[in-house]
C-alpha cells in the first residue's frame, strides 16, 4: 500500500493513523493510534539481516495458490529494469578520497589506540571532513599530486594493517577489505612507487567498486540508459483467465547480464512449484543452452527472439553466414554454398571455456572461388566455421527459423 501510493515511511505511518480506508484494509479499529514511522525501516532491516526479504512474497504466493488464483504450468513473462543505487555518483578521485576516510573512521571507532600509532598529523586535516566537501584542485597537475598523496597514504595504512605485528582481526574489517580492493583497482605499485592506473588498465566494470558504501553497485550503459546501481528481474504470470501476479524477484549488480539469470529464475520458480509451461522473455534472456535445457529438462517453452548471427556476413546481408552451409554431423564435415566439402573437423574450447567445433575448408577451393569476397575477407586463409555442439546448434537454428514465422510474431 505504501509503494502503490508512493509514500515515505512518515507518510505511510500517518496514513495508518488518520485514513479510514487504510484502517479498513488493515483490519484496525477506528481508534487505533498506529505506530512510529521508524518501525517500517527497522522491520525491513531485520528481514534483510536475517536473509528473509522474500518471506512476505512467498507467504502471499502460497495463499494465492490455495485460493486458486495462481497455478503452475501456465504462462509467465520476465523482464528487467535498472535500479539506481542510493549513492552519490563519484568520479575515480572522489571514490579513493571517500574510501580511505571510510576505513579510517571504522578503525577510529574500534581500534583508536592502534590508529594513533600509525596516522600522520596532517591526516586529520586531509581526511577529517567528507571528501565531497573537499575543494578539489582545478589544475590537472594538482589533481595528479592529490591522487598520488592519497595513494601513498592508503598504501602506508595497508602496510601497517598487514604488518605481522598488527592485530590480525583488523584485517578482517569490511572497510579495510574495501580499501584493499579499491587500491588494487585504482593504483599500481612499481619500482617502490605508487602510480595511478590509466583507464585501459582498470578492471572490468563487473569487478570495479564505484562506492565504498555500496560495494555491489556497478556502472552500466544499456542502450541510452547509463546508471550506477543494480538490475531487478521481475517475473509475473500472464494467463488470460487469471490475475497477473508477480511470482519472483531477483536483484543483481547492474553488470550481471540478463542471460545469466534465466536458469536462476527457473530454479527459483521450481522451488515455489510455479514453473510455467510458456515463459515469455526478450532476447537478453535467450541463448542456445537455455533453449535446449528449458525444454528438455524443465518442460518449459522459452519464447523469445533468439540472438542473431553476429558475423559480418549476416550484418552485411550479402554474404554467406553460417546458415548457408550444410552441416553433416554423422560424417563430420560441412559443405559450402558452392559445393566444396570441408577438410578438417576439430573440437576445442572457445575463449570462455565452452566446447565448440572448428571446421576448416581447403585453401585451394577458397582461393579460386568466384564468390570469395562474400565468404571471407582473409586474402590468404580459407573459410573457417565455428559450430556449437550439435544439440545446441540445432536448438539455435530452430529458434532463429521460428522467430520469422507469423505465429511467433503473434504470440
Amino acid at each position: 500500500m505504501q509503494f502503490a501510493e508512493g509514500l515515505t515511511d512518515r507518510q505511510a505511518a500517518e496514513a495508518v493513523r488518520s485514513r479510514i480506508d487504510w484502517k479498513y484494509a488493515l483490519g484496525l479499529e477506528i481508534t487505533d493510534s498506529g505506530f512510529d514511522y521508524s518501525v517500517l525501516s527497522e522491520g525491513r532491516s531485520r528481514l534483510i539481516a536475517a536473509g528473509r526479504e522474500s518471506q512476505l512474497l512467498d507467504q502471499m504466493l502460497a495463499h494465492f495458490q490455495d485460493r486458486g488464483w495462481l497455478k503452475a504450468r501456465g504462462k509467465a513473462r520476465t523482464d528487467s529494469t535498472h535500479v539506481i543505487g542510493a549513492i552519490r555518483k563519484m568520479n575515480r578521485l572522489e571514490c579513493v578520497g571517500e574510501t580511505l576516510p571510510h576505513a579510517l573512521n571504522q578503525l577510529a571507532t574500534i581500534a583508536d589506540e592502534w590508529l594513533l600509532t600509525v596516522v600522520n598529523q596532517d591526516w586529520s586535516e586531509r581526511y577529517g571532513t567528507r571528501f565531497e566537501q573537499y575543494r578539489l584542485p582545478k589544475s590537472e597537475t594538482e589533481k595528479q599530486s592529490l591522487l598520488l598523496t592519497i595513494g601513498y597514504d592508503g598504501h602506508y595504512l595497508l602496510s601497517a594493517l598487514y604488518d605481522p605485528l598488527s592485530p590480525e582481526w583488523l584485517r578482517q574489517l569490511k572497510a579495510v577489505e574495501i580499501l584493499r580492493c579499491v587500491w588494487i583497482h585504482q593504483y599500481g605499485w612499481s619500482g617502490g612507487k605508487v602510480y595511478w592506473r590509466e583507464a585501459d588498465d582498470l578492471p572490468p566494470h563487473k569487478q570495479l567498486i564505484t562506492s565504498p558504501y555500496y560495494t555491489e553497485a556497478r556502472h552500466r550503459t544499456k542502450r541510452d540508459t547509463n546508471w550506477t546501481g543494480y538490475t531487478v528481474h521481475l517475473t509475473e504470470t500472464c494467463d488470460r483467465d487469471l490475475p497477473h501476479l508477480i511470482t519472483n524477484v531477483e536483484t543483481t549488480p547492474a553488470t550481471t547480464g540478463d542471460v545469466e539469470m534465466t536458469q536462476v529464475i527457473h530454479q527459483a520458480l521450481a522451488d515455489k512449484h510455479l514453473l510455467p509451461q510458456e515463459h515469455i522473455v526478450d532476447t537478453a534472456y535467450v541463448d542456445a543452452q537455455h533453449l535446449l535445457t528449458s525444454e528438455t529438462q524443465l518442460g518449459i517453452e522459452l519464447l523469445g527472439p533468439v540472438p542473431s548471427d553476429s558475423s559480418w556476413q549476416q550484418k552485411a546481408k550479402l554474404g554467406f553466414e553460417l546458415s548457408c552451409f550444410t552441416v553433416d554431423w554423422e560424417h563430420r564435415h560441412a559443405t559450402c554454398p558452392q559445393g566444396h566439402i570441408s577438410k578438417s573437423w576439430h573440437q576445442r574450447s572457445d575463449n570462455y571455456g565452452n566446447p565448440v567445433i572448428q571446421v576448416r575448408f581447403r585453401r585451394p577451393d577458397c582461393a579460386g572461388c568466384p564468390v570469395r569476397s562474400q565468404c571471407t575477407h582473409s586474402p590468404a586463409q580459407a573459410r573457417v566455421l565455428t559450430l556449437k555442439p550439435q544439440p545446441l546448434y540445432e536448438a539455435l537454428a530452430q529458434g532463429r527459423a521460428r522467430q520469422h514465422t507469423q505465429e511467433f510474431k503473434q504470440r
